[in-house]
Protein backbone atom coordinates (compact mmCIF):
# COMPACT_ATOMS: atom_id res chain seq x y z
CA UNK A 1 0.00 0.00 0.00
CA UNK A 2 0.87 3.39 -0.79
CA UNK A 3 0.60 5.94 1.76
CA UNK A 4 -0.04 9.69 0.61
CA UNK A 5 2.48 11.94 0.61
CA UNK A 6 2.89 14.08 4.07
CA UNK A 7 3.51 17.15 2.58
CA UNK A 8 -0.08 17.55 1.55
CA UNK A 9 -1.00 17.76 5.30
CA UNK A 10 0.31 21.54 5.87
CA UNK A 11 -1.01 22.51 2.18
CA UNK A 12 -4.43 20.82 3.35
CA UNK A 13 -4.34 22.68 7.01
CA UNK A 14 -3.18 25.94 5.25
CA UNK A 15 -6.11 25.61 2.95
CA UNK A 16 -8.65 24.95 5.40
CA UNK A 17 -7.29 27.58 7.67
CA UNK A 18 -7.62 30.21 4.79
CA UNK A 19 -11.32 28.84 3.94
CA UNK A 20 -11.98 29.64 7.59
CA UNK A 21 -10.68 32.85 7.62
CA UNK A 22 -12.56 34.11 4.84
CA UNK A 23 -15.60 32.82 6.01
CA UNK A 24 -15.33 35.24 9.23
CA UNK A 25 -18.12 37.73 9.67
CA UNK A 26 -17.07 41.09 10.83
CA UNK A 27 -16.93 42.17 14.58
CA UNK A 28 -20.16 42.88 15.91
CA UNK A 29 -20.59 46.53 17.37
CA UNK A 30 -16.89 47.99 15.97
CA UNK A 31 -16.50 51.33 18.13
CA UNK A 32 -17.50 54.82 16.50
CA UNK A 33 -14.80 57.76 16.27
CA UNK A 34 -14.17 59.15 19.77
CA UNK A 35 -12.46 61.86 20.20
CA UNK A 36 -8.92 60.30 19.94
CA UNK A 37 -9.65 59.60 16.41
CA UNK A 38 -10.41 63.01 15.28
CA UNK A 39 -7.21 64.23 17.09
CA UNK A 40 -5.26 62.17 14.75
CA UNK A 41 -6.85 63.39 11.97
CA UNK A 42 -6.55 66.40 12.86
CA UNK A 43 -2.48 65.92 13.77
CA UNK A 44 -2.13 64.04 10.75
CA UNK A 45 -4.03 66.85 8.64
CA UNK A 46 -1.87 69.63 9.92
CA UNK A 47 1.39 67.36 9.26
CA UNK A 48 0.63 66.92 5.85
CA UNK A 49 -0.27 70.20 5.06
CA UNK A 50 3.09 71.57 6.43
CA UNK A 51 4.98 69.25 4.82
CA UNK A 52 2.81 69.85 1.19
CA UNK A 53 4.04 73.41 1.56
CA UNK A 54 7.98 72.94 2.86
CA UNK A 55 9.16 70.22 1.05
CA UNK A 56 10.00 71.39 -2.35
CA UNK A 57 11.09 68.30 -4.13
CA UNK A 58 7.24 66.79 -4.02
CA UNK A 59 5.95 65.65 -7.20
CA UNK A 60 2.46 68.19 -8.61
CA UNK A 61 2.67 70.29 -5.26
CA UNK A 62 0.64 71.71 -3.42
CA UNK A 63 -2.04 69.18 -5.44
CA UNK A 64 -0.88 65.66 -4.21
CA UNK A 65 -0.81 67.11 -1.02
CA UNK A 66 -4.28 68.24 -0.95
CA UNK A 67 -5.29 64.72 -2.75
CA UNK A 68 -3.65 62.86 -0.21
CA UNK A 69 -6.04 64.53 2.74
CA UNK A 70 -8.54 62.13 1.55
CA UNK A 71 -7.25 58.86 3.21
CA UNK A 72 -6.89 60.67 6.46
CA UNK A 73 -9.89 61.86 6.72
CA UNK A 74 -11.12 58.50 5.59
CA UNK A 75 -9.43 56.82 9.28
CA UNK A 76 -12.49 57.90 11.03
CA UNK A 77 -14.74 55.38 9.20
CA UNK A 78 -11.93 52.68 9.55
CA UNK A 79 -13.27 50.74 12.25
CA UNK A 80 -17.54 50.93 11.33
CA UNK A 81 -16.42 50.50 7.49
CA UNK A 82 -13.08 49.26 7.17
CA UNK A 83 -13.09 47.74 3.76
CA UNK A 84 -14.66 50.77 2.23
CA UNK A 85 -12.56 53.27 4.19
CA UNK A 86 -9.14 51.32 2.74
CA UNK A 87 -10.85 51.23 -0.79
CA UNK A 88 -11.14 55.20 -0.53
CA UNK A 89 -7.58 55.50 0.70
CA UNK A 90 -5.66 53.33 -1.44
CA UNK A 91 -7.38 54.63 -4.62
CA UNK A 92 -6.32 57.71 -3.86
CA UNK A 93 -2.90 56.60 -3.29
CA UNK A 94 -2.28 54.01 -5.80
CA UNK A 95 -3.83 56.55 -8.85
CA UNK A 96 -1.61 59.40 -7.69
CA UNK A 97 1.37 56.19 -8.20
CA UNK A 98 -0.46 55.46 -11.46
CA UNK A 99 -0.51 58.92 -12.83
CA UNK A 100 3.14 59.77 -11.68
CA UNK A 101 4.12 56.14 -13.69
CA UNK A 102 2.36 57.69 -16.64
CA UNK A 103 4.42 60.66 -16.40
CA UNK A 104 7.96 59.11 -15.44
CA UNK A 105 8.20 61.03 -12.58
CA UNK A 106 8.81 59.68 -8.56
CA UNK A 107 6.22 58.90 -6.10
CA UNK A 108 4.38 61.49 -5.17
CA UNK A 109 3.55 60.16 -1.41
CA UNK A 110 3.72 62.33 1.41
CA UNK A 111 5.78 61.20 4.41
CA UNK A 112 3.17 61.85 7.10
CA UNK A 113 1.46 58.75 5.05
CA UNK A 114 2.80 56.35 7.20
CA UNK A 115 -0.07 56.85 9.68
CA UNK A 116 -2.05 55.26 7.11
CA UNK A 117 -0.63 51.69 9.36
CA UNK A 118 -3.97 51.56 10.88
CA UNK A 119 -5.45 50.77 8.02
CA UNK A 120 -4.11 47.43 7.69
CA UNK A 121 -4.60 46.67 11.57
CA UNK A 122 -8.31 47.71 11.97
CA UNK A 123 -9.45 45.73 8.31
CA UNK A 124 -8.04 42.54 10.03
CA UNK A 125 -9.39 44.11 13.82
CA UNK A 126 -12.91 44.99 12.33
CA UNK A 127 -13.28 43.27 9.18
CA UNK A 128 -14.99 40.28 7.92
CA UNK A 129 -12.52 37.66 6.24
CA UNK A 130 -13.56 38.42 3.18
CA UNK A 131 -13.82 42.08 3.12
CA UNK A 132 -10.01 41.66 4.96
CA UNK A 133 -8.55 39.91 1.90
CA UNK A 134 -9.63 42.28 -0.56
CA UNK A 135 -8.64 45.17 1.37
CA UNK A 136 -5.04 43.47 1.72
CA UNK A 137 -4.84 42.55 -2.18
CA UNK A 138 -6.16 46.40 -2.45
CA UNK A 139 -3.49 47.55 -0.18
CA UNK A 140 -0.88 45.47 -2.33
CA UNK A 141 -1.71 47.06 -5.46
CA UNK A 142 0.61 50.25 -4.70
CA UNK A 143 3.68 48.15 -3.27
CA UNK A 144 3.65 45.71 -6.32
CA UNK A 145 3.48 49.05 -8.85
CA UNK A 146 6.63 50.67 -7.16
CA UNK A 147 8.59 47.23 -6.82
CA UNK A 148 8.17 46.86 -10.56
CA UNK A 149 8.58 50.55 -11.94
CA UNK A 150 10.74 52.25 -8.97
CA UNK A 151 12.93 48.97 -7.34
CA UNK A 152 14.23 49.95 -3.93
CA UNK A 153 14.96 48.55 -0.94
CA UNK A 154 12.46 50.67 0.69
CA UNK A 155 9.32 49.71 -1.78
CA UNK A 156 10.38 45.92 -1.35
CA UNK A 157 10.22 46.22 2.77
CA UNK A 158 7.01 48.44 2.38
CA UNK A 159 5.39 45.23 2.57
CA UNK A 160 6.32 44.96 6.14
CA UNK A 161 4.51 47.99 6.32
CA UNK A 162 1.50 45.89 5.33
CA UNK A 163 2.14 42.56 7.41
CA UNK A 164 2.60 43.78 10.70
CA UNK A 165 -0.40 45.76 11.54
CA UNK A 166 -2.14 43.22 10.11
CA UNK A 167 -1.03 40.24 11.73
CA UNK A 168 -1.37 42.50 15.10
CA UNK A 169 -4.87 43.03 13.96
CA UNK A 170 -5.46 39.65 13.50
CA UNK A 171 -3.61 38.61 16.17
CA UNK A 172 -5.71 41.20 18.82
CA UNK A 173 -9.23 40.25 16.92
CA UNK A 174 -8.85 36.07 18.09
CA UNK A 175 -7.15 36.98 21.73
CA UNK A 176 -10.06 39.16 22.26
CA UNK A 177 -12.96 35.91 20.97
CA UNK A 178 -10.60 34.08 23.27
CA UNK A 179 -11.33 36.23 26.25
CA UNK A 180 -14.69 36.22 25.36
CA UNK A 181 -15.36 33.04 25.07
CA UNK A 182 -13.41 32.03 28.14
CA UNK A 183 -15.41 34.45 30.41
CA UNK A 184 -18.79 32.60 28.72
CA UNK A 185 -17.68 29.13 29.72
CA UNK A 186 -16.75 30.40 32.99
CA UNK A 187 -20.61 31.36 33.68
CA UNK A 188 -21.53 28.75 31.74
CA UNK A 189 -19.73 25.87 34.42
CA UNK A 190 -20.99 28.16 36.89
CA UNK A 191 -24.13 27.71 36.16
CA UNK A 192 -23.91 24.02 35.63
CA UNK A 193 -22.39 24.01 39.18
CA UNK A 194 -25.18 25.86 40.66
CA UNK A 195 -28.02 23.75 38.95
CA UNK A 196 -26.99 20.44 39.99
CA UNK A 197 -26.45 22.28 43.81
CA UNK A 198 -30.16 23.64 43.74
CA UNK A 199 -30.94 20.26 42.18
CA UNK A 200 -29.84 18.18 45.29
CA UNK A 201 -31.51 21.39 47.56
CA UNK A 202 -35.29 21.09 46.11
CA UNK A 203 -35.11 17.06 46.18
CA UNK A 204 -33.85 17.89 49.94
CA UNK A 205 -37.20 19.78 49.93
CA UNK A 206 -39.74 17.51 48.71
CA UNK A 207 -38.27 14.75 50.67
CA UNK A 208 -39.38 16.84 54.41
CA UNK A 209 -42.78 18.21 52.41
CA UNK A 210 -43.61 14.24 51.74
CA UNK A 211 -42.57 13.12 55.55
CA UNK A 212 -44.08 15.90 56.66
CA UNK A 213 -47.59 15.18 54.74
CA UNK A 214 -47.21 11.74 55.89
CA UNK A 215 -46.79 12.63 60.05
CA UNK A 216 -49.41 15.39 58.87
CA UNK A 217 -51.64 12.96 57.59
CA UNK A 218 -51.42 10.13 60.43
CA UNK A 219 -52.01 12.05 63.36
CA UNK A 220 -54.62 14.04 61.88
CA UNK A 221 -57.25 12.87 63.77
CA UNK A 222 -55.47 12.28 66.98
CA UNK A 223 -53.26 15.14 67.92
CA UNK A 224 -54.53 18.15 65.88
CA UNK A 225 -51.80 20.33 67.20
CA UNK A 226 -48.95 18.01 65.87
CA UNK A 227 -51.03 18.41 62.67
CA UNK A 228 -51.01 21.92 62.40
CA UNK A 229 -47.74 22.24 62.94
CA UNK A 230 -46.83 19.36 59.99
CA UNK A 231 -48.96 21.57 57.84
CA UNK A 232 -47.06 24.67 58.83
CA UNK A 233 -43.56 22.62 57.92
CA UNK A 234 -44.85 21.70 54.61
CA UNK A 235 -45.79 25.64 53.83
CA UNK A 236 -42.23 26.43 54.59
CA UNK A 237 -40.43 23.67 52.55
CA UNK A 238 -42.80 24.17 49.84
CA UNK A 239 -42.51 27.62 49.88
CA UNK A 240 -38.67 27.62 49.94
CA UNK A 241 -38.88 24.97 47.37
CA UNK A 242 -40.61 27.00 44.81
CA UNK A 243 -38.15 29.19 45.09
CA UNK A 244 -35.39 27.47 44.03
CA UNK A 245 -37.32 26.12 41.31
CA UNK A 246 -38.02 30.07 39.94
CA UNK A 247 -33.70 30.29 40.56
CA UNK A 248 -33.14 27.16 38.47
CA UNK A 249 -35.42 28.23 35.54
CA UNK A 250 -32.77 31.11 35.11
CA UNK A 251 -30.03 28.13 35.24
CA UNK A 252 -28.38 27.41 31.89
CA UNK A 253 -27.34 23.13 32.13
CA UNK A 254 -25.52 21.92 28.94
CA UNK A 255 -24.70 18.64 30.63
CA UNK A 256 -25.21 15.89 33.37
CA UNK A 257 -22.46 15.28 35.85
CA UNK A 258 -22.09 13.25 39.16
CA UNK A 259 -23.92 15.40 41.74
CA UNK A 260 -21.77 16.57 44.42
CA UNK A 261 -22.37 16.64 47.89
CA UNK A 262 -24.03 20.08 49.09
CA UNK A 263 -21.75 22.51 50.86
CA UNK A 264 -22.48 24.26 54.25
CA UNK A 265 -21.55 26.83 56.30
CA UNK A 266 -19.57 24.25 58.62
CA UNK A 267 -17.62 23.04 55.47
CA UNK A 268 -15.78 26.44 56.00
CA UNK A 269 -13.87 24.75 58.80
CA UNK A 270 -12.11 22.79 56.56
CA UNK A 271 -10.85 25.59 54.38
CA UNK A 272 -9.02 26.95 57.13
CA UNK A 273 -8.22 23.77 58.73
CA UNK A 274 -5.73 22.93 56.13
CA UNK A 275 -2.74 23.97 57.61
CA UNK A 276 -0.32 22.55 54.84
CA UNK A 277 -1.13 25.86 52.48
CA UNK A 278 0.02 29.49 53.36
CA UNK A 279 -1.08 31.89 53.64
CA UNK A 280 -3.46 30.75 56.45
CA UNK A 281 -6.49 31.21 56.95
CA UNK A 282 -8.65 33.54 59.25
CA UNK A 283 -12.38 32.23 60.17
CA UNK A 284 -14.81 34.99 61.50
CA UNK A 285 -18.49 33.46 61.73
CA UNK A 286 -21.18 35.54 63.34
CA UNK A 287 -24.91 36.74 63.49
CA UNK A 288 -27.72 34.70 62.67
CA UNK A 289 -26.72 31.98 60.89
CA UNK A 290 -29.44 28.86 62.34
CA UNK A 291 -31.63 29.57 59.38
CA UNK A 292 -29.67 30.01 56.30
CA UNK A 293 -31.08 28.57 53.55
CA UNK A 294 -29.27 25.44 51.88
CA UNK A 295 -28.84 27.04 48.57
CA UNK A 296 -26.97 30.50 49.99
CA UNK A 297 -25.01 28.23 52.78
CA UNK A 298 -23.30 26.75 49.47
CA UNK A 299 -23.29 29.76 47.72
CA UNK A 300 -21.19 31.25 50.42
CA UNK A 301 -18.94 28.31 50.71
CA UNK A 302 -18.51 28.19 46.90
CA UNK A 303 -17.48 32.09 47.16
CA UNK A 304 -15.08 31.77 50.31
CA UNK A 305 -13.55 28.28 48.18
CA UNK A 306 -12.86 30.50 44.67
CA UNK A 307 -11.78 33.65 46.75
CA UNK A 308 -9.67 32.00 49.00
CA UNK A 309 -7.68 30.07 46.02
CA UNK A 310 -7.65 33.69 44.03
CA UNK A 311 -5.59 34.89 46.50
CA UNK A 312 -3.32 31.89 47.53
CA UNK A 313 -2.29 32.15 43.49
CA UNK A 314 -1.74 35.56 43.33
CA UNK A 315 -1.42 37.76 46.48
CA UNK A 316 2.04 38.01 46.38
CA UNK A 317 3.96 38.24 49.42
CA UNK A 318 0.18 37.65 51.48
CA UNK A 319 0.60 37.11 55.22
CA UNK A 320 -3.25 36.13 56.04
CA UNK A 321 -6.56 35.38 54.19
CA UNK A 322 -9.53 36.64 56.28
CA UNK A 323 -12.94 34.86 55.77
CA UNK A 324 -15.74 36.64 57.42
CA UNK A 325 -19.37 35.47 57.26
CA UNK A 326 -22.06 37.77 58.93
CA UNK A 327 -26.10 37.36 58.75
CA UNK A 328 -29.12 39.50 60.09
CA UNK A 329 -32.42 38.50 59.39
CA UNK A 330 -32.77 39.75 55.51
CA UNK A 331 -29.31 39.12 54.22
CA UNK A 332 -25.42 37.24 54.56
CA UNK A 333 -22.25 39.03 53.80
CA UNK A 334 -19.37 36.85 53.07
CA UNK A 335 -16.10 39.21 53.00
CA UNK A 336 -12.73 37.46 51.64
CA UNK A 337 -9.86 39.90 52.39
CA UNK A 338 -6.03 39.19 52.22
CA UNK A 339 -3.26 41.78 52.84
CA UNK A 340 -0.67 40.67 49.79
CA UNK A 341 0.55 43.01 47.08
CA UNK A 342 -3.27 44.58 45.61
CA UNK A 343 -1.55 44.74 41.84
CA UNK A 344 -1.96 41.29 41.57
CA UNK A 345 -5.32 41.43 40.07
CA UNK A 346 -5.08 44.22 37.59
CA UNK A 347 -7.99 43.18 35.18
CA UNK A 348 -5.36 40.57 32.86
CA UNK A 349 -4.95 38.06 35.17
CA UNK A 350 -6.37 34.21 34.75
CA UNK A 351 -8.39 34.90 38.27
CA UNK A 352 -10.35 37.41 36.37
CA UNK A 353 -12.56 34.23 35.22
CA UNK A 354 -12.86 32.81 39.00
CA UNK A 355 -14.73 36.16 39.31
CA UNK A 356 -16.93 35.59 36.16
CA UNK A 357 -18.29 32.49 38.05
CA UNK A 358 -18.82 34.45 41.65
CA UNK A 359 -20.64 37.30 39.85
CA UNK A 360 -22.68 34.71 38.12
CA UNK A 361 -23.53 32.71 40.97
CA UNK A 362 -24.09 35.61 43.17
CA UNK A 363 -26.63 37.74 40.38
CA UNK A 364 -28.26 34.09 40.13
CA UNK A 365 -29.22 33.78 43.91
CA UNK A 366 -30.59 38.02 43.52
CA UNK A 367 -27.14 39.55 45.26
CA UNK A 368 -24.28 41.74 44.93
CA UNK A 369 -20.82 41.36 44.35
CA UNK A 370 -17.69 43.79 45.04
CA UNK A 371 -14.01 42.96 44.35
CA UNK A 372 -11.23 45.70 44.15
CA UNK A 373 -7.82 46.60 46.01
CA UNK A 374 -7.79 47.91 49.41
CA UNK A 375 -6.32 51.00 50.35
CA UNK A 376 -2.51 50.29 50.51
CA UNK A 377 -2.26 46.47 50.27
CA UNK A 378 -4.88 43.51 49.90
CA UNK A 379 -7.58 42.37 47.70
CA UNK A 380 -11.13 42.00 49.13
CA UNK A 381 -14.12 40.06 47.95
CA UNK A 382 -17.50 41.13 49.03
CA UNK A 383 -20.88 39.39 48.44
CA UNK A 384 -24.10 40.42 49.95
CA UNK A 385 -26.73 37.29 49.32
CA UNK A 386 -30.38 37.07 50.40
CA UNK A 387 -30.84 35.21 53.23
CA UNK A 388 -33.68 32.85 52.06
CA UNK A 389 -32.51 33.24 48.01
CA UNK A 390 -34.66 34.58 45.96
CA UNK A 391 -38.26 33.91 48.10
CA UNK A 392 -40.15 36.84 48.89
Amino acid sequence: MRSEPTSSYPVAVLITALRSFWAEPSEPNPPHSVWRDWLLVAVLVALALVEGVTREELVWRPFSAVIQLVPIVALLWRRTHPLLSVAVAWSVIAGLDIAAIAAGQDSPGLYTMVGMVVFPYSLFRWGSGRGAVIGFVIMSIPQVANMIYFPSSADAAGFAFLLLPSALGAAVRFRNRAQVRAVTEAKLFEREQLARELHDTVAHHLSAIAIQAEAGWALSTSDAEASALALKTIKIEASRTLAEMRTIIGVLRRGEDEPSPQKRLSDLARLVGNGGQQPPIDLDMRGELDDVAPSIQTAVFRIAQEATTNARRHARRATEITIRVEADSQDVVVTVADDGDASYFDGGATAGYGLVGMSERVALHGGTLDAGPNRGRGWTVRAVLPKQGLMK
